[in-house]
């Protein structure tokens, strides 16, 4: 089990990110053959990703439920993220293939995508008595005190003093 951090905690992460949330729902559950090599794809490029800290990921975590899986993920740049996306060099241009050639359109399975471009210090994050998670696997946690007690404080917008009473 996770080690519980008990303190309310935030997240320093220097520069521009990405957060890349990217999914795939088995719409017709009989169709093994058609959503399982869908399934598999994305482990391996998750290793792959590990074994090469340079291609830019940062972190990334799995949500699992009975059609849906989700992987979240944080990038260092779209740049990066996106080289990877298209490079022949790498396990996801040719698992995009595949499906395109396997699946396409037809309804068996659905993928999707989204991206967020994140500016440096336009995020806030906070943890309490929580393990290590989300965004603070990707960066650093520091204790949420002082201009970092609020929201508006972890966004630079007030000194930390503003939350609400009894808070």
């Amino acid at each position: 089990m996770a080690k519980i951090i008990a303190e309310r905690m935030t997240v320093e992460l220097e520069g521009d990110f990405v957060v890349f949330l990217i999914g795939m729902r088995v719409n017709k559950l009989w169709k093994v053959w058609k959503w399982w090599p869908v399934a598999m794809a994305m482990p391996r490029m998750l290793v792959e990703l590990e074994k090469k800290p340079q291609l830019g990921l940062l972190h990334a975590y799995n949500k699992f439920g009975l059609r849906n899986t989700m992987v979240v993920q944080y990038w260092r740049s779209f740049e990066q993220l996106h080289a990877y996306a298209t490079s022949p060099d790498n396990a996801h241009l040719p698992a995009w293939r595949a499906f395109n050639r396997a699946v396409a359109s037809n309804g068996d399975v659905g993928i999707w995508h989204e991206t967020y471009l994140v500016r440096a210090g336009d995020f806030e994050a906070v943890y309490n008595n929580m393990p290590v998670a989300g965004l603070g696997q990707a960066g650093r946690l520091i204790p949420a005190k002082g201009r970092k007690m609020s929201a508006r404080g972890r966004l630079g917008k007030s000194d930390g003093t503003d939350l609400p009473p009894g808070s």
